[in-house]
């Protein structure tokens, strides 16, 4: 499979490269800084560019049969920014699915099923700027035609390895208060195979 990452030099985006890789897909990722990608595989292409600059896009995304998106928000916008020229370079090349990773801030919330965790009092976080970001991304993707998959861990230590988690479809399994990147990314990449997510977000905790 030719798999296109986004964010792949992130916590969840290395591991997704990494567990890709072990399967022998093919691997594009499109990084501003080459050097931080410190994967050395003849299975990787390494393009240099940005998310922002549609040509860029179009030049990471050509053979790609699945995109993953690991981008954060890092106190900018591009994560909203980005998703439309990602969404448009998707449709004239004719793919079809993206899974992302984003944030429990965006899943339904439990106690107001009518709006959103990030939007109540089951959010801890003093600041909604990232949850923002991410609903924008949300939107972006609902208002599309594509094979859409949106992984929403809540808080994201490194932690170990444990194989074993929750996912529930649009909210948050109950009482879950963490999960690892490394099983986040577990889950994240095990969507090129399972299409019981598709159009929905997934809550993900132990």
């Amino acid at each position: 499979m030719q798999i296109l990452v986004l964010g792949a030099t992130g916590r969840v985006g290395t591991q997704i490269v990494a567990r890709a890789l072990k399967e022998k897909h093919h691997v594009t990722v499109l990084v501003r800084q080459p050097e931080k990608c410190q994967v050395n595989d003849e299975n990787l292409t390494i393009i240099q560019g940005n998310v922002l600059n549609q040509e860029d896009i179009k030049r990471a995304i050509y053979v790609a049969d699945v995109v993953f998106s690991a981008l954060n928000t890092d106190g900018t916008n591009t994560l909203s920014k980005s998703m439309p020229l990602i969404i448009e370079a998707m449709y004239e090349e004719g793919i079809k699915r993206i899974i992302t990773v984003g944030t429990a801030g965006i899943l339904q919330s439990r106690l107001f099923p009518s709006i959103l965790r990030y939007q109540s009092s089951e959010s801890r976080r003093k600041s909604t700027r990232a949850a923002e970001e991410h609903h924008r991304v949300y939107s972006l993707l609902q208002e599309s035609t594509l094979d859409w998959t949106i992984v929403c861990p809540t808080y994201l230590p490194d932690g170990e390895h444990l194989g074993v988690y929750r996912v529930e479809r649009d909210v948050l399994p109950e009482g879950g208060a963490e999960i690892s990147v490394s099983d986040t990314a577990e889950f994240t990449y095990k969507q090129i195979k399972d299409d019981s997510y598709i159009r929905y977000r997934v809550g993900i905790s132990y």
